[in-house]
């Protein structure tokens, strides 16, 4: 499990998550792995960080699967191309990665079986398993410690200048509280498109 985090405050875009995997009552720290929950994707629509939480598979296949689509295809760059880009995803993810795609026998849709936070220059964006993606105005959290970390974010967000230091709260109690989460960080911060 994790603690992610995203927050868009005064022309800044930041995205944040903890480095600790658990396996049951086994952790593995940054010690020992490089366990990375954020990576890079670049596209037309330029620089994204993209930040996933469930299971460790879903990381190199989500990662290999980005890379693999037509950089024409990869646009990430609005509330509608995140979807489009996922639903071209999709067939990919079932047939070359072998993604599973029931959750439960009254699916609406066929499951993706990750939740994907998203930070760009346009904004913040949360994708779900059935592809259903939100567009943050201020900031969102998922994974096993999203409830501390929403709770702090909300706490400190009169008194923030900067996204930097919502994300930064956020991950702090998802660290301190959530057993399943822990550091070091990542922290990587964007210009909002249009920013001064």
């Amino acid at each position: 499990m994790t603690t992610l985090v995203v927050a868009k405050k005064n022309g800044q875009v930041a995205i944040a998550a903890d480095t600790l995997v658990t396996f049951g009552d086994t952790s593995l720290s940054h010690r020992f792995e490089s366990n990375s929950k954020i990576f890079k994707v670049e596209s037309p629509t330029g620089v994204s960080h993209i930040g996933m939480a469930g299971t460790v598979a879903h990381f190199p296949v989500l990662r290999k699967a980005m890379s693999a689509l037509p950089a024409e295809l990869l646009n990430l760059g609005s509330r509608d191309e995140v979807f489009d880009t996922f639903i071209k995803l999709h067939p990919l993810l079932k047939e070359t990665f072998f993604l599973q795609t029931k959750e439960d026998d009254n699916d609406p849709y066929e499951s993706s079986q990750f939740t994907v936070v998203i930070a760009n220059a346009s904004g913040i964006y949360g994708l779900y398993s059935y592809r259903e993606v939100f567009e943050f105005k201020e900031f969102w959290a998922i994974g096993s410690g999203r409830s501390f970390a929403l709770g702090a974010m909300h706490a400190v967000w009169d008194k923030a200048k900067t996204a930097r230091e919502v994300a930064q709260a956020g991950l702090s109690a998802g660290c301190l509280f959530d057993k399943n989460s822990g550091g070091p960080v990542d922290l990587f911060t964007l210009k909002l498109k249009g920013a001064k």
